[in-house]
């Protein structure tokens, strides 16, 4: 088991790499089918994976990874503890402009409120940008793909003059200091 380095291998040309790691595997295909789709300019590469660390077999082969993103269902806590887990292999490099947590199911109110709170403590905690997104409709999956893909060109290096490390200053999560009170009146 090894850690997944950022800038072990050089970039393809007009290429750009994404990892979607989720545990539960609902949103993921949907979201990867999308992405590929929406973009026309640029090669977009998807990977998939329920967990990390990736194995061993193939890495050799395996293109660099320029954006890695943990899907978490807040309807499931396994899909918090899953991403919680699998950030411990990941190189401290890529929590420089090169990780995001998507959560899907904000909206829903069977979700305790504690769970959205735990995960946007762990984005604030990593400065990772926390992206929401509907899952359950095809123009929520599109949003997503099209949030997801700014971000990928951005840590990919192909947007002139921004780099991932200021597009995350800009983006990441921020938890106020009263959001442990859990006294929103």
């Amino acid at each position: 088991m090894s850690l997944l380095k950022p800038f072990s291998k050089l970039p393809g040309l007009n290429t750009a790499n994404i990892l979607l790691v989720e545990n539960e595997e609902q949103f993921q295909q949907k979201l990867a089918d999308t992405v590929v789709l929406q973009e026309k300019t640029v090669n977009v590469n998807v990977r998939l994976a329920r967990s990390l660390p990736l194995p061993m077999e193939n890495e050799e082969s395996r293109p660099r990874i320029d954006l890695v993103v943990f899907i978490i269902h807040l309807t499931s806590e396994l899909s918090f503890q899953s991403a919680e887990t699998s950030l411990n292999y990941l190189d401290p490099g890529y929590f420089q402009g090169k990780v995001c947590f998507l959560v899907t199911s904000a909206r829903n109110v069977s979700v305790p409120p504690e769970r959205l709170v735990s995960v946007r403590k762990l984005a604030a905690s990593f400065h990772c940008p926390l992206l929401c997104a509907e899952d359950q409709t095809p123009e929520g999956v599109t949003t997503a793909a099209h949030r997801l893909l700014a971000i990928l060109k951005v840590a990919a290096g192909l947007v002139p003059m921004a780099t991932g490390l200021y597009l995350s200053t800009l983006t990441r999560c921020t938890v106020p200091s009263d959001i442990d009170q859990q006294n929103f009146e």
